[in-house]
């Protein structure tokens, strides 16, 4: 089961039956009555022997022996060089401390203005750059995804601060929605109102895509003044209609991110994994907070 985000996409979760690179079984072969799409050979991707991570020793290791070895309970507080839930929520807290950190310094630092604007522009393609190259790494950088937060951030502060100068109190007001979102779609995902299935996901990605190409037509329309006001994004009830399709969609992959990181803990991913499932996370969050943004601006005028 693969993420939306590009960071699982390309590393660590895949859609198949394990670990990006892992497996050859399909969906299809899964035991059925599992729920879960690494399950094969008593449940493991790694006890194929075809784990990347395994050391020399490990490769010399009988089948039954790795077998043994790798459906070990998760790892737990005791244990090193697996990925666990204390990793995540560190790693996580790491990357979004240095959101917060950029976003209060662009805050603080820099006028509203047009260069100011300029600036914010350029740390969103900085911070772009930075994740798609993380992205397409084969293992986690965390100088890149610490920038790629920092860079995200100075583009933030500088937004919000736009924000709140035309609407008191917007950013207050998009981080509250933010949290809630979060702690919804947690509780949800916990008590499995929310279940993450292939279908779930192959329908919440092809409404993504629309979503996203939808975006990017109504921003080239506004950018040549074919969509006086916004267009899609403008004020009104289509505006208020879209900005909740946004907010839904990053809860659908906030929801995606974590069956990842449950998937990861339970399975045994490596420790820098959780790298990963804190970028995805911060990825995820940032979506919500914008298009929550974009929402109470449009609700307060």
């Amino acid at each position: 089961m693969r993420s939306s985000n590009p960071v699982f996409s390309r590393r660590g979760f895949s859609r198949g039956d394990g670990y990006a690179g892992f497996g050859t079984q399909q969906q299809g072969a899964t035991p059925q009555g599992t729920g879960n799409p690494y399950a094969q050979q008593g449940g493991n991707p790694y006890a194929q022997g075809g784990n990347p991570y395994a050391t020399a020793d490990q490769q010399q290791l009988s089948p039954e022996q790795l077998q043994q070895m790798y459906q070990a309970p998760p790892a737990g507080p005791l244990q090193t060089g697996r990925m666990t839930m204390d990793d995540v929520v560190m790693r996580t807290g790491m990357t979004l401390g240095t959101v917060i950190v950029g976003a209060l310094v662009a805050w603080f630092a820099l006028p509203v203005t047009r260069t100011s604007y300029g600036i914010a522009i350029g740390a969103a393609l900085v911070a772009f750059v930075l994740a798609m190259i993380q992205a397409f790494k084969r293992t986690p950088v965390p100088a890149l995804i610490l920038g790629y937060a920092a860079f995200e951030g100075v583009f933030l502060g500088v937004i919000s601060k736009m924000y709140n100068d035309m609407w008191s109190g917007a950013p207050v007001q998009a981080v509250l929605g933010t949290m809630a979102v979060f702690v919804g779609i947690l509780i949800a995902y916990k008590t499995r109102l929310i279940r993450v299935t292939e279908r779930y996901q192959r329908i919440g990605i092809a409404i993504a895509i629309g979503f996203v190409l939808l975006m990017v037509v109504n921003m080239l329309f506004v950018a040549f003044g074919a969509a006086p006001g916004g267009g899609l994004r403008s004020s009104g009830p289509l505006g208020i209609i879209v900005g909740i399709i946004g907010v839904c969609l990053g809860a659908f992959f906030l929801s995606l991110d974590f069956k990842q990181i449950e998937d990861g803990v339970r399975y045994g991913a490596p420790q820098n994994e959780s790298w990963l499932a804190a970028f995805g996370l911060t990825l995820s969050l940032v979506w919500i907070y914008l298009e929550m943004l974009r929402l109470i601006s449009i609700l307060r005028d």
